[in-house]
Protein backbone atom coordinates (compact mmCIF):
# COMPACT_ATOMS: atom_id res chain seq x y z
CA UNK A 1 0.00 0.00 0.00
CA UNK A 2 1.16 3.57 -0.66
CA UNK A 3 -0.27 7.08 -0.52
CA UNK A 4 -2.10 8.00 -3.72
CA UNK A 5 -2.38 11.77 -3.15
CA UNK A 6 -2.87 14.44 -0.50
CA UNK A 7 -6.00 16.63 -0.63
CA UNK A 8 -5.69 20.27 0.44
CA UNK A 9 -8.42 22.93 0.63
CA UNK A 10 -7.19 26.46 -0.09
CA UNK A 11 -8.98 29.65 0.92
CA UNK A 12 -7.86 31.45 -2.25
CA UNK A 13 -7.66 29.19 -5.30
CA UNK A 14 -5.48 31.39 -7.57
CA UNK A 15 -3.05 32.08 -4.70
CA UNK A 16 -2.92 28.42 -3.61
CA UNK A 17 -2.42 27.14 -7.16
CA UNK A 18 0.31 29.71 -7.80
CA UNK A 19 2.12 28.70 -4.59
CA UNK A 20 2.20 24.98 -5.38
CA UNK A 21 2.90 25.51 -9.09
CA UNK A 22 5.24 28.53 -9.13
CA UNK A 23 6.93 28.38 -5.72
CA UNK A 24 7.16 24.59 -5.19
CA UNK A 25 7.46 23.81 -8.90
CA UNK A 26 4.60 21.34 -9.23
CA UNK A 27 2.99 20.62 -12.59
CA UNK A 28 -0.75 21.11 -13.11
CA UNK A 29 -1.89 17.67 -14.31
CA UNK A 30 -5.63 18.47 -14.52
CA UNK A 31 -7.89 21.34 -13.51
CA UNK A 32 -11.69 21.38 -13.29
CA UNK A 33 -14.27 23.91 -12.20
CA UNK A 34 -17.29 22.34 -10.53
CA UNK A 35 -20.13 24.83 -11.04
CA UNK A 36 -22.62 22.92 -8.87
CA UNK A 37 -20.26 23.28 -5.89
CA UNK A 38 -18.75 26.66 -6.85
CA UNK A 39 -15.33 25.10 -6.46
CA UNK A 40 -12.10 24.25 -8.24
CA UNK A 41 -10.20 20.96 -8.25
CA UNK A 42 -6.59 20.96 -9.40
CA UNK A 43 -4.33 17.90 -9.61
CA UNK A 44 -0.65 18.75 -9.06
CA UNK A 45 2.46 16.61 -9.27
CA UNK A 46 6.20 16.26 -9.62
CA UNK A 47 8.23 14.04 -11.93
CA UNK A 48 5.13 12.56 -13.54
CA UNK A 49 3.62 11.57 -10.17
CA UNK A 50 0.26 12.78 -8.89
CA UNK A 51 0.90 14.31 -5.43
CA UNK A 52 -1.64 16.96 -4.38
CA UNK A 53 -5.32 17.48 -5.08
CA UNK A 54 -6.00 21.18 -4.45
CA UNK A 55 -9.59 22.22 -3.80
CA UNK A 56 -11.39 25.49 -3.24
CA UNK A 57 -14.75 25.68 -1.50
CA UNK A 58 -16.79 28.81 -0.80
CA UNK A 59 -16.47 29.91 2.84
CA UNK A 60 -14.25 27.03 3.99
CA UNK A 61 -13.37 27.50 7.69
CA UNK A 62 -9.73 28.22 8.59
CA UNK A 63 -7.37 25.35 9.30
CA UNK A 64 -6.74 24.40 12.93
CA UNK A 65 -3.47 26.07 13.87
CA UNK A 66 -3.89 29.11 11.64
CA UNK A 67 -6.15 30.86 14.16
CA UNK A 68 -4.23 30.36 17.38
CA UNK A 69 -5.02 26.71 18.08
CA UNK A 70 -2.18 24.31 18.76
CA UNK A 71 -0.36 22.76 15.82
CA UNK A 72 -0.31 19.64 18.02
CA UNK A 73 -4.10 19.20 17.77
CA UNK A 74 -5.46 15.90 16.44
CA UNK A 75 -5.53 15.57 12.67
CA UNK A 76 -3.01 16.37 9.98
CA UNK A 77 0.15 17.83 11.50
CA UNK A 78 2.20 18.54 8.35
CA UNK A 79 3.18 17.23 4.93
CA UNK A 80 6.83 16.26 4.35
CA UNK A 81 8.65 16.23 1.02
CA UNK A 82 11.99 14.52 0.42
CA UNK A 83 14.61 16.66 -1.32
CA UNK A 84 18.16 15.96 -2.47
CA UNK A 85 19.66 18.99 -0.72
CA UNK A 86 17.83 20.72 2.13
CA UNK A 87 20.15 23.75 2.06
CA UNK A 88 19.67 24.35 -1.66
CA UNK A 89 15.91 23.93 -1.37
CA UNK A 90 15.78 26.45 1.47
CA UNK A 91 17.86 28.96 -0.55
CA UNK A 92 15.61 28.45 -3.59
CA UNK A 93 12.46 29.09 -1.55
CA UNK A 94 13.94 32.13 0.21
CA UNK A 95 14.91 33.58 -3.19
CA UNK A 96 11.20 33.36 -4.08
CA UNK A 97 10.27 35.28 -0.92
CA UNK A 98 9.15 32.29 1.17
CA UNK A 99 9.68 32.57 4.93
CA UNK A 100 11.65 29.45 5.92
CA UNK A 101 12.34 28.17 9.39
CA UNK A 102 15.95 27.41 10.31
CA UNK A 103 17.36 24.05 9.30
CA UNK A 104 17.24 21.56 12.16
CA UNK A 105 18.60 18.03 12.50
CA UNK A 106 16.32 15.05 13.20
CA UNK A 107 17.44 13.65 16.54
CA UNK A 108 16.70 10.08 15.44
CA UNK A 109 18.04 9.99 11.87
CA UNK A 110 20.64 12.76 11.96
CA UNK A 111 19.17 14.22 8.73
CA UNK A 112 18.49 17.94 8.21
CA UNK A 113 15.02 19.36 7.63
CA UNK A 114 13.11 22.65 7.75
CA UNK A 115 9.54 23.91 7.57
CA UNK A 116 7.59 26.54 5.66
CA UNK A 117 3.86 27.28 5.58
CA UNK A 118 1.63 27.34 2.55
CA UNK A 119 -0.62 30.39 2.00
CA UNK A 120 -3.22 28.97 4.40
CA UNK A 121 -0.76 28.11 7.16
CA UNK A 122 -0.38 24.38 6.40
CA UNK A 123 3.07 23.33 7.60
CA UNK A 124 5.25 21.83 4.86
CA UNK A 125 8.48 20.04 5.74
CA UNK A 126 11.48 19.52 3.46
CA UNK A 127 13.54 16.53 4.57
CA UNK A 128 16.96 15.40 3.34
CA UNK A 129 16.85 12.21 1.23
Amino acid sequence: MQIHHIAIITSDYPRGKAFYRDILGMDVRAEHYRAARGSWKCDLGWDGRYVIELFSFPDAPPRVGSNGHSAEACGLRHIAFTVEDVGKMREKLQAKGVDCEAVRVDEFTGKPFFFIKDPDGLPLEFYQR
